[in-house]
């Protein structure tokens, strides 16, 4: 099966069949914009709509009606939201209906399950006129006179568009006698909006039937079923990726919810989650090895405790007692029916095992087995479909039309006329009648907002026969009266209620579901209510809650099966639910699916687990194979298959370890650490970070505002007042880096701000330990990694932190947070990229010997001293001094070779100090023979030095220097305010804030002139030529000289390196008039004023023009007096981009005039993006875009 293709087509089908449809709608006067009335010359039948053209566009006849229907819907939808989302959500609905119907006939006729056995979309043999067109009369589909006359005159005159849709939208009328689900009578709106061509190539049909290749629908080539899923899936991918696309704590809505939380379960789960429920639900009642041996995914349980044998046995005889039609399935969250069509394969099995004909099988498994409801309608649509074409493949006669599955998209009660009620069951008896009244007023009272709540929703035992009769014994339509108008839409709706009402209510052998995952963060607020409400231990996550709603559903012994989000076996929001599930349930078998168990979902978010429950109280010896390892779907399955990664565990056994994770694959020797080892919590104190509410008020890196308005190594908030100082450092994530690190941030913590912070986010919490000295890690992370922070920080709630008054209990608690022995306790408490404290007090430390204990703390000491080494190497940090090159050679290679050794002997004495801690807290736990004690590379924090990285380093400190912003004469950062000292550069400044790309030397101020001088103070005259051609060298890029190579890499990369150094807070601006590279100038943000732009303009800008002006005479006078034609080629060209460039810089200067006459003021307090977006604000308002990559750093990310 070709995804890609089946991927491509569904995305742009989706778009295709919205544009045309809004076309279509759009000649009516029905836009995203409103509603307009129809001409007023206008009659009864004939309506006319401005169109912008000569003539107007009409519609008469039933068109007329099915405008009104569909205005009608649209003002409806309108009043519970807005008019552009209510024609929005009826466009999507139009468009998703063609679109099911589409695939659905094309299914159909690959497989030749059509009534009239002739294509409708392609040909048999091939050609472009599909047969139903050629032979239009051959359909089986019946004609009025009018019909067939209009269908000779359309063939004759050659409008194949116009006829294929004609007679597409009578087949599918056709087919609502056997798929009255899917193909709903059309004579309504979604008729009068179909725009679609069956010749245009760039068509929906065309590429329907060429861009998907037939086989992929061909059951009995390989294809399946499983197609129609696939096509609901990523017909969907939009619509997803918009509603996560929306800001950060936006609730997702109902209508959002089956785009946002539907996901396609790859077949081989599917299989594994059917096979061992229903599958061994059969099996364990009636013995068969060979209805075993068709089970590919069948896991054979693990050898039992007598008495948990005996139980089980018991168990048995209720499962022997069972016929076929007897085991009631449900998948509650169906999707497009996946799970159901795979169920009907096993229990087709089942039946041919207990003696049934296929065909009398698949008219009970559609009667009494497969069950699934959901709250999408487009979803049950193509459920719906799968299931019956699944039946068709068994039973030629399934689709007569008498034979319907029990799958229901959950409809809402809300428009339900009750006047109407008193109308029914008017031959029941009082007692009858009244019983009903009351049933059927309370499960309309259910399900009021059902599509809020779908199948989450409880519905009690009701008397479903009585209801049946009650509705179905109403007053005739033929004896119709102001009252008992529309009764029969009521008796419809009514049917509905019961039916959906019916499958919630009753009691199933078997749940098979993947369930929605949406945290409740993301639930609305009516969802919201409802599940904290009646799900309080599973209201984290709606998977969760599925969890629960599924077991409800369940007979006494019924068996469970579901994939769902791995967080509830570890997670502490989640705790209450996974004691009740260990402790009153029991786990059969479970696959441990970890990240990427899907090929469409990337990364480590959605992790999965799928597993087998039944409602029983057992110390049971699960099974359980662990995938997480893999990285592919196809890999997981493969290792699935070897049984290689295959456990058994006592049940029992997982409540030997704090909040009882299901860590099936721990070894008794592991078990013993959380029994006897140490409570990190007997070493250190952790604490969550603070929340500002609006952090662009509050953060900044500290590189962005001006470093003595920083206040450092303060010891206390009384200590940091009484210097006056508004930035105080802040801890907040960062990179993966153990030991020291990510200094970065800094808070606005003067009086008036901390008054602010008091009242506003989380209110300052643990103020009172606020600079002290702290173990700090990220919050969230893929890899375990704690840092030591000497005292002067605050701490924000996406850097967790530990504190201890005892320095010795924290460096051997960051040596033991840094080892491999507790990662791997971490990955049992919480194998999840959320790093919250509660997981962290949760890890024991082994007991060990006090001369390994001191060994640790001196090794932890030695390792934050090296990582501290190498964090303060670059410029990024608040200690930074210089370039590490300075100062050990005045060859830059010789430097760089010297400074690599340091560097990588630096590495080495790291990892293996690291090596040492794990070999001691491993041998001290006992678990050598389980756990590597070796570290890969990767996980080494401290850097080994690339020559490129290195030089790029090196110019950027150049720059640096040529700014002012550090000096060749003192170390640190230098320049940073308003105020210069010249005094600190003795050797090497340039007293200006301007640096010029440009692609030739024109001005005194070019970047090469400068790096030349600089190199000549840093390293040396006699080795500028030496240093200029390895720093080159190093580079590489084009160019034929050493310069040239230099002067590229500033020219096209330099300020995307350090906007990328500086995360997207560059301190170093660059004015660029364009592609051209008309004009590039670099200044310094620290030095900027009111003035720098207009000095810029003048003394720069307008100077380039007047030497391009200079240098296209000079190339026209070559051109014009050169007899060499090589020089006269290169003079043209040199002359054409010379007047680009010219063009270029004039349009510049029309924009650039209007901030120079501005005189814009910046306040570095308020952090790059404020002020990067303020620089390009004139004070008319308009924005003028002169900096570079000015959408990147104005981002809201």
């Amino acid at each position: 099966m070709n995804k890609t293709a089946i991927k491509n087509f569904a995305i742009w089908a989706r778009n295709k069949l919205i544009a045309d449809i809004s076309y279509r709608a759009g000649l009516m006067g029905i836009t995203a914009e409103g509603i307009s009335a129809a001409l007023p010359q206008s009659t009864v039948s004939t309506e006319f709509y401005d169109i912008g053209t000569e003539n107007p566009y009409s519609i008469s006849g039933d068109a007329i009606k099915q405008r009104r229907k569909l205005v009608e819907v649209i003002r409806r939808k309108e009043e519970d939201t807005d008019y552009q989302a209510s024609y929005k959500y009826i466009i999507e609905e139009v468009a998703y209906t063609w679109f099911n119907r589409l695939i659905a006939i094309r299914f159909m006729e690959v497989n030749d399950y059509l009534p009239s056995h002739m294509r409708v979309l392609s040909a048999e043999t091939g050609k472009l006129e599909p047969d139903i067109v050629t032979n239009p009369f051959d359909a089986e589909l019946e004609f009025t006179v009018e019909e067939r006359e209009k269908v000779i005159q359309l063939k004759t005159e050659n409008q194949l568009d116009e006829l294929f849709r004609i007679l597409f939208i009578k087949q599918c009328n056709a087919l609502n006698e056997y798929l009255p689900a899917l193909f709903e009578k059309t004579n309504d709106y979604t008729e009068l909006l179909l725009n679609i061509s069956v010749i245009d190539r760039d068509g929906v049909v065309y590429k329907l039937v060429h861009d998907i290749s037939e086989d992929d629908f061909n059951i009995e080539k390989g294809g399946q079923i499983e197609i129609i899923g696939w096509l609901y899936q990523y017909y969907n991918t939009e619509p997803k990726a918009e509603v996560f696309g929306r800001p950060s704590g936006t609730k997702i809505r109902k209508e959002d919810v089956p785009a946002a939380t539907q996901l396609f379960t790859p077949d081989w789960i599917v299989r594994y989650m059917v096979e061992n429920s229903l599958g061994r639900l059969w099996v364990e009642g009636h013995p068969n090895d060979e209805l075993k041996a068709n089970w590919k995914y069948y896991l054979e349980e693990a050898k039992q405790e007598p008495e948990v044998e005996e139980k089980l046995t018991e168990i048995r005889k209720e499962y022997a007692k069972l016929n076929p039609k007897d085991i009631k399935l449900i998948d509650p969250c169906m999707g497009s029916g996946h799970i159901l069509v795979y169920a009907f394969d096993v229990l087709m099995q089942i039946y041919e095992s207990a003696g049934y004909g296929q065909r009398d099988a698949a008219r009970s498994i559609l009667e009494n087995n497969i069950y699934g409801l959901d709250i999408d309608d487009r979803a049950f649509q193509l459920a719906y479909f799968a299931v019956m074409m699944k039946a068709r493949q068994y039973n030629r006669r399934i689709l007569n039309g008498e034979y319907k599955p029990n799958l229901y998209s959950i409809e809402e009660s809300s428009g339900v006329n009750r006047a109407h009620i008193k109308y029914f069951g008017m031959n029941l008896s009082e007692a009858d009648r009244e019983k009903a009244i009351t049933q059927i007023n309370s499960l309309l009272d259910i399900f009021i907002d059902a599509k809020e709540y779908g199948s989450i929703l409880t519905v009690e035992e009701y008397d479903w026969d009585l209801l049946e009769r009650f509705v179905s014994d109403s007053e005739s339509s033929s004896q119709i009266s102001m009252e008992t108008v529309g009764i029969d839409d009521t008796k419809e709706v009514l049917l509905q209620m019961i039916a959906q009402g019916k499958v919630l209510g009753q009691k199933y052998w078997v749940a098979v579901t993947n369930p929605p995952y949406m945290g409740g963060d993301s639930m609305n607020s009516k969802l919201s209510v409802v599940v904290k409400k009646n799900f309080k231990d599973s209201r984290a996550d709606l998977y969760a809650v599925f969890i629960r709603s599924c077991n409800r559903l369940l007979n006494s012994n019924g068996m469970q099966s579901m994939i769902t989000q791995h967080s509830w076996m570890f997670l502490s929001s989640f705790e209450t639910l996974r004691v009740d599930l260990i402790k009153n349930h029991c786990f059969l078998n479970m696959i441990h699916l970890g990240p990427r168990a899907f090929d469409d979902i990337s990364g480590e978010v959605v992790q999965t687990v799928a597993w087998i429950m039944i409602n029983v109280t057992l110390n049971y010896n699960g099974t359980y194979s662990r995938l997480v390892s893999p990285n592919s779907q196809s890999g997981k399955e493969e290792l699935f298959l070897n049984k290689t990664a295959i456990s058994r565990n006592l049940q029992h056994k997982f409540s030997k370890i704090p909040a009882m994770p299901v860590a099936y694959w721990i070894s008794e020797e592991f078990k013993m650490v959380f029994e006897n080892g140490d409570k990190i919590t007997k070493y250190i104190s952790t604490r969550d970070g603070l929340t500002t509410g609006k952090n662009e008020l509050y953060i900044r890196y500290f590189w962005e505002v001006p470093y003595l308005h920083i206040g450092f190594n303060k010891l206390d908030s009384q200590d940091f007042w009484n210097y006056g100082k508004k930035f105080a450092p802040l801890l907040k994530g960062g990179l993966y880096r153990k030991w020291y690190g990510n200094c970065w941030f800094v808070i606005t913590y003067d009086i008036d701000s901390f008054n602010k912070l008091s009242n506003t986010g989380n209110k300052l919490p643990s103020r009172e330990i606020y600079f002290k000295p702290y173990i700090s890690w990220n919050r969230i992370s893929t890899r375990m990694a704690f840092r030591y922070n000497e005292g002067g920080y605050i701490f924000e709630s996406a850097s967790l932190i530990a504190i201890s008054d005892d320095r010795e209990k924290m460096l051997l608690t960051l040596a033991f947070a840094n080892s491999v022995l507790a990662k791997n306790e971490m990955l049992i408490i919480n194998p999840t990229t959320n790093m919250l404290s509660g997981y962290i007090d949760s890890l024991r430390i082994p007991k060990m010997t006090d001369m390994h204990r001191k060994e640790c703390i001196s090794l932890a000491a030695e390792c934050v001293e090296l990582a501290k080494t190498d964090w303060n190497e670059n410029e990024t940090s608040w200690d930074f001094k210089s370039s590490p090159l300075l100062g050990i050679s005045k060859s830059i290679n010789e430097a760089f070779e010297i400074y690599k050794l340091n560097c990588s002997n630096r590495f080495n004495i790291l990892k293996s100090n690291e090596e040492r801690i794990n070999t001691i807290l491993v041998s001290s736990a006992g678990l050598l023979k389980e756990f590597d004690c070796k570290v890969n590379d990767r996980d080494i924090s401290v850097k080994k030095a690339d020559v490129l990285t290195e030089m790029k380093a090196l110019l950027s400190y150049a720059v640096g220097c040529i700014f002012g912003r550090y000096s060749l004469d003192k170390e640190g950062i230098i320049y940073n305010d308003s105020n210069i000292n010249t005094d600190k550069y003795n050797h090497f400044f340039a007293n200006n804030n301007t640096i010029i790309f440009s692609d030739e030397e024109y001005l005194e101020n070019d970047i090469i002139n400068l790096i030349c001088e600089w190199l000549k103070y840093a390293f040396g005259i006699n080795n500028l030529e030496e240093n200029i051609e390895f720093i080159a060298d190093s580079l590489g890029g084009q160019g034929g000289t050493s310069r040239e190579k230099i002067r590229n890499y500033f020219i096209n990369d330099f300020i995307s390196e350090h906007i990328k150094t500086y995360q997207k807070r560059p301190i170093y601006w660059l004015f660029e008039s364009g592609k051209q590279n008309g004009f590039k100038a670099l200044i310094y943000l620290h030095r900027y004023n009111a003035d720098t732009i207009g000095n810029l303009r003048i003394d720069y800008l307008h100077r380039m023009q007047r030497i391009y002006e200079s240098e296209i005479g000079r190339m026209q006078d070559s051109i014009e007096h050169s007899t060499n034609a090589r020089e006269v080629a290169a003079a043209t060209k040199r002359k054409e981009k010379l007047q680009k460039q010219l063009k270029e810089c004039k349009e510049y200067d029309e924009k650039i005039a209007h901030l120079a006459l501005s005189r814009i003021d910046l306040d570095l307090d308020d952090g790059v993006k404020v002020n990067y977006r303020k620089l390009q604000t004139a004070s008319d308002g308009k924005f003028y875009e002169v900096l570079a990559d000015s959408k990147n750093i104005m981002s809201k990310k």
